[in-house]
């Protein structure tokens, strides 16, 4: 007779309850109260008592031991430690541990499903798919628990847990090498690292008892209009499949092709204008291809005079904001193209003179030394750097190379 029938409780099975009762119980509450599935502090706690009973309750002695003595019959030399089961407590922290790398994991002992691990791709965009949205449709090759078989390996019934390693696939062994004993883990010799027996002649055909085969599946990634560089798609629980593993996720990164005219600055779009002379003091017009794919006209307001590095916004005609509405802001970047030299004669200039705000007066004090100089082009390969420092013209002018700017003392 059962004297306690907590840890039964706990997984919702009756004392009287089979060994894949109870493994079918676990894996369905684990599954449930997963932190990946259930991340609220309530569904951690859950999680770690429906672990704790299942190494207790999987366990052939330690389940005759708790089904005899109940939780006082686990003190001592029970996974709770000289502390006793506690609760759940310090069992299920270890437990909690193995599902994250923690150092309590260790083999021999029952563990429950793991997450396997996510597959990521990388999906290109230019910017007016990023605009406009987008849906490709992409072939992903993933591996599934065997239809044929459910993932079992062989035929129901047929497939016998390895005794020799607790069916965890993995067991620790013990040598001595002279003075010394070393322990380590190693895999089960008996069933290949696969926790299972299962007779060649009940092995399942389909997937030759590896449990697992392969799938080509169509995911259809759609990019939603507004979506930025870098940001997720996620595809839950369509990563590779595997007995008593909860499959991991197939995320597509959003990769963001670099646009010949348009950067991205958050939801704004930044354009590279040029304008002319003319039209940046008298105004005019210019025209752009926008990523919607249609073409915007802007006007300068005459007058307006638009300097050389000057930024002006067209509101709403940036990129789409996802979830908010509505649009960002394009913000326009001028550079502006200066005539070419001598375009004009000595009267049209005199004329600009009459239009244009007057000249800076020079301011010189009396008692100064005055030298008028006289500038040249620019030439690179003849600067004082590629001289050696040397910023004066030598007596021999062929030699030197060319002319710099000229003064004359007065």
């Amino acid at each position: 007779m059962v004297k306690d029938t907590k840890l039964y409780d706990v997984l919702g099975v009756s004392p009287t309850a089979g060994d894949s009762e109870i493994k079918k119980a676990y894996r369905k509450s684990a599954l449930k109260y997963h932190p990946d599935k259930n991340p609220t502090e309530e569904g951690a706690e859950k999680f770690k008592e429906v672990s704790a009973a299942y190494e207790i309750l999987s366990d052939s002695e330690k389940r005759e031991i708790y089904d005899q003595f109940g939780e006082e019959g686990l003190n001592g030399g029970g996974p709770g430690g000289p502390g006793g089961f506690g609760g759940f407590g310090g069992f299920g922290d270890d437990i909690f541990s193995q599902f994250f790398g923690g150092a309590g994991a260790g083999a021999g002992r029952p563990r429950g499903p793991q997450r396997g691990r996510d597959i990521k791709h990388e999906i290109a965009a230019t910017l007016e798919e990023l605009y406009k949205g987008r849906t490709a449709k992409l072939a992903l090759n993933k591996q599934i628990l065997c239809k044929t078989c459910e993932g079992r390996g062989g035929k129901k019934g047929a497939v016998k847990k390895c005794s020799s390693c607790n069916g965890q696939g993995v067991k620790f062994v013990t040598r001595q090498m002279g003075p010394m004993i070393q322990r380590f883990q190693a895999e089960c010799d008996v069933c290949s690292g696969t926790g299972d027996i299962i007779d060649p002649k009940d092995r399942c055909k389909t997937c030759n008892a590896k449990k697992v085969t392969n799938e080509r599946k169509i995911l259809e990634v759609h990019i939603e209009p507004g979506m930025k560089d870098g940001q997720n798609i996620v595809f839950k629980g369509e990563a590779d499949q595997a007995p008593d593993v909860i499959p991991g996720d197939v995320i597509f990164v959003v990769a963001q092709k670099p646009h010949k005219h348009f950067q991205r600055s958050g939801d704004d779009l930044v354009y590279e204008a040029e304008i002319d002379l003319l039209t940046a003091i008298a105004g005019g017009e210019f025209a752009l291809e926008h990523v919607s794919g249609d073409w915007l006209k802007v006007s300068i307001l005459p007058g307006e005079v638009i300097s050389p590095g000057s930024k002006k916004v067209i509101e709403g005609k940036g990129m789409p904001i996802p979830k908010y509405g509505g649009h960002g802001n394009l913000i326009v970047h001028f550079t502006v193209k200066f005539p070419q030299k001598h375009f004009a004669d000595e009267d049209s200039l005199k004329k600009l003179e009459e239009i244009l705000p007057p000249r800076k007066k020079i301011s010189i004090p009396a008692n100064a030394t005055v030298d008028d100089c006289v500038l040249s082009e620019y030439d690179p390969s003849k600067s004082s750097a590629r001289r050696g420092g040397q910023s004066y013209d030598s007596d021999d002018e062929d030699q030197q190379g060319g002319e710099g700017v000229q003064c004359a003392s007065q």
